[in-house]
Order: C-alpha cells, then sequence, then structure tokens
C-alpha cells in the first residue's frame, strides 16, 4: 500500500490558511492576483509568509500559485518574486509557462516545481519531459476520464495530483468581456466591481437551469463550471492508484462549506487507509456535503467517467 495522499486546498486568506488546516488539509495552495489565476483571494509576499508560519506550525504545507501567463511587462519582476518566496519558506510552486521554471533554477533552486497546464497535462511521457526539466508534480488534467488517470501513475516518474472537488474553469480570456458586453448595451462600468463577490453569472438559450459563475479581474474574465465536481463516491480508486496529493477547489464558495467538504474528504482519507481491504463507502459522508451544497449546482463525477473529445 502506498502512502497516504495529500489532502490541499486552495486558500484566500490567512484565517482560510488556518482554518482550511484545522479542519483535515495538509497542504494548502494560495497567491497573489498578479503571478497566479484563479485564486479564491488574493496574498501578497507578507501574507504568505504569515500563512507559511501558521501552517508549518500545524506541520502543513504551503504552495503558492504561480499560474499565470507571464507577459513580458511582469517577466522582470520573477527572478525578485520566485527569491521572495523562497526566502518566506513555501514548499513548492505552480507554473505552467517555462519563463517560471527559468527564474527559479536561477534565482531560487530550492523551490520545488509543480507543472500545472490546465487541460494539456494529458499524457505521462509530457509530464516526464517536465520531470526531467526539475518538476516534481504534475496536475493532472480535470478533462481526464477515471481509467486514464489510473492507467497513467504508474508511467509517472514524478507526483500526480488530482482534483476531486469544486468548481473548474471552462473558459478564460484576456479580455474584459463583462465590460464590454454592458458598454455594448449602453451600461458602461467603469469602476464597478466584476470580481469573484460580485455574483455574476451566465445562462445559456438551450440550458435555462444552468448558472455559469463569471467574474473578472486583472487577468481577464473567467466563466466557471455550472457543477461541482465531487469523487467521494469513487476516491478508493484513486487511493488505490497511489494519486500522491487530492485537491478540493474552495473558489466561489464560503468558508463554512469548504470546511466541511475537507472534513468529509478527510475522513474518507483515513478510513480507507485504516483498512483498504475492508473499506466502504459511507452515504452519511456524502449526505453532509449535499446538507450544504448550492442546491443550483449539481454534484457531478465531471469527466471522471466521460470520454472526452477534444
Amino acid at each position: 500500500m502506498g502512502n497516504k495522499p495529500e489532502l490541499l486546498a486552495a486558500a484566500g486568506s490567512l484565517q482560510e490558511v488556518k482554518e482550511y488546516i484545522a479542519a483535515g488539509a495538509n497542504a494548502v495552495l494560495i497567491g497573489e492576483e498578479r503571478f497566479g489565476t484563479r485564486l479564491p483571494g488574493n496574498m501578497n509576499i507578507a501574507d504568505i509568509s504569515e500563512a507559511v508560519r501558521a501552517a508549518h506550525a500545524d506541520q502543513a504545507k504551503v504552495y503558492v500559485s504561480v499560474n499565470n501567463l507571464i507577459s513580458n511587462e511582469i517577466l522582470d519582476e520573477l527572478s525578485g518574486y520566485v527569491q521572495a518566496l523562497a526566502a518566506a519558506g513555501v514548499d513548492g510552486i505552480e507554473f505552467g509557462d517555462p519563463a517560471v521554471l527559468r527564474a527559479v533554477q536561477q534565482y531560487a533552486p530550492s523551490l520545488n516545481l509543480h507543472w500545472n497546464a490546465e487541460m494539456t497535462s494529458t499524457n505521462y511521457a509530457t509530464a516526464n519531459y517536465w520531470g526531467s526539466k526539475g518538476a516534481v508534480r504534475v496536475l493532472l488534467a480535470r478533462e481526464l476520464n477515471m481509467d486514464e488517470l489510473t492507467e497513467m501513475k504508474p508511467h509517472l516518474q514524478i507526483e500526480a495530483e488530482v482534483q476531486v472537488h469544486g468548481m473548474t474553469n471552462i473558459y478564460h480570456s484576456k479580455r474584459k468581456l463583462v465590460q464590454s458586453y454592458m458598454t455594448h448595451q449602453g451600461r458602461p462600468v467603469q469602476g464597478e466591481n466584476l470580481g469573484q463577490d460580485r455574483g455574476l453569472f451566465l445562462i445559456e438559450a438551450e440550458r435555462q437551469d444552468e448558472k455559469f459563475p463569471i467574474f473578472e479581474d486583472s487577468n481577464g474574465t473567467h466563466i466557471m463550471s455550472s457543477d461541482d465536481i465531487c469523487i467521494l463516491e469513487d476516491l478508493h480508486i484513486l487511493l488505490g492508484a497511489g494519486m500522491d496529493s487530492l485537491k478540493i477547489e474552495t473558489i466561489l464558495k464560503p468558508i463554512s462549506y469548504n470546511r466541511t467538504v475537507i472534513q468529509v474528504y478527510r475522513t474518507a482519507i483515513d478510513t480507507y487507509f485504516e483498512d483498504p481491504e475492508g473499506y466502504e463507502f459511507q452515504e452519511t459522508w456524502m449526505d453532509t456535503i449535499r446538507e450544504v451544497q448550492d442546491p443550483e449546482r449539481e454534484l457531478s463525477f465531471g469527466f471522471f467517467y466521460k470520454e472526452q473529445v477534444y
């Protein structure tokens, strides 16, 4: 039997870091909007340093998202940023842009690198290529089905992380699409808040019952899924396959909801590792999540049991 996997939760503030670790997460993902995208909150270097101190006091790890598309404008700031992250004592960073890898290797070689290429991390050869360049973990694409995930694991030469709960990003544009739309309607929105706390969503004409959250920030426009992934019922398959990290996406959810979800997954993971052969899924675990789930958002297996067409 392999080692117990890490339970990772995205966090947007020092309060969330502390609450999610107390709920059972033993790693958190945080970051700053300038360098990382679709984070539940914006944390500067001082915040990150404090988060590291708090997490390490509870034997938990802190990863920082540096997964933005790096423009020439912020390229010059990258070396100083990764040096500051290393000085803060973070346990690793997520990246997709090779510019981040080069900056880390040159200015902060002690930082662990987690390769996150969103939907393009779909095969073990590419993941192992980034491993040969210095990455120690791959974030496997959410568009992979269960067979693809579990069959890939034995071929990986680096750690594997899988999202098991929460919403996903389905569209991103660097353009300010909501702002443009409102202006086109004669309702200019300069200075108005179109961010995560505004509660905006899209509805398609042919699917009136589905709401797609949409928000804008300095990185452009983000459209999120209308449902939430929930792999709880088949979590044992991923545990048996030896996945190294299981991620709970917390964006656009209240702290109380995320805390409950983390507690349930922690219970399921610990129960499995107490007796893998005798493990049985408990319907009461799912009931606990259903009690706090937004009734307008369906819990689904995402692509875990779908044949994906790219």
